[in-house]
């Protein structure tokens, strides 16, 4: 993954004026009304909002899993916004790692086979494949699981398996939609330690969440409301140092 020692001058993220509209009954909705920001190499970033305030609609323009109806969004210095269908899924293989809320998994397959998966799609080599997955998976903690599937797994294990994949690509942006959602609190804890200590080396992570604890850990929070940017404002947090885990 791209880290600050490799920025080339562009943010990772730059959104200029976006607008999304979506037909309704008749009318149309205004998900995002001119949304505008940048995100820096390494930083950590929460956008919040509650329902309805367009946070989930710009993650998916964020992901390229939707495109605006105006306005332009560039990634890691590449304009997005009028890519194609096929383009874009280039793109998200390559520039984006995901965590979702409810891990995304093949259940059937290996947590090693579930890391692979990304470079399989983008054509990598059964060696090189392998030897990033298990790179991947040591990096958080799950070394000595790699043939478990996910049902052999807690959720919190879960979690890691779906960073590892996340990360196994060297992507230039982490984005994670409510990463701690489907878990309790200590497990949910130590994921977002995982989360500080990608940040603290370097990773550009991008969380989507409703939850103020999390906004508050990030160093920086972004707040919609009406497809609006409401607040823009640095948290004062600072990450702690790797430490070790338990599960």
């Amino acid at each position: 993954m791209r880290t600050r020692d490799g920025d080339d001058g562009a943010p990772v993220i730059a959104v200029q004026d976006v607008e999304r509209e979506y037909p309704m009954g008749g009318g149309t909705v205004h998900a995002l009304a001119g949304v505008s920001f940048a995100v820096e190499h390494g930083e950590y970033v929460a956008i919040m909002g509650p329902s309805g305030s367009g946070k989930s609609t710009l993650m998916n323009i964020l992901g390229c899993l939707d495109t605006p109806t105006r306005g332009e969004y560039w990634l890691d210095g590449q304009r997005v916004s009028g890519l194609s269908e096929d383009e874009l899924a280039h793109v998200r293989n390559r520039e984006i790692g995901f965590v979702f809320q409810t891990f995304h998994l093949l259940p059937r397959a290996t947590t090693l086979r579930n890391v692979e998966l990304p470079l399989l799609y983008a054509g990598v080599p059964a060696a090189e494949r392998r030897r990033r997955a298990e790179a991947a998976l040591e990096r958080v903690g799950l070394k000595e699981r790699l043939h478990h599937r996910p049902n052999e797994l807690s959720g919190g294990q879960c979690q890691r398996v779906a960073v590892a994949r996340a990360l196994v690509t060297g992507p230039a942006l982490l984005l994670a939609d409510e990463p701690t959602g489907n878990l309790d609190s200590r497990t949910g804890e130590e994921v977002l330690a995982l989360f500080e200590e990608l940040h603290n080396e370097g990773h550009t992570i991008v969380v989507v969440t409703h939850d103020p604890g999390i906004g508050a850990r990030a160093e920086r929070r972004v707040v919609l409301r009406d497809g609006r940017i409401a607040e823009d404002e640095r948290t004062g947090a600072v990450a702690p140092a790797a430490s070790g885990r338990t599960s």
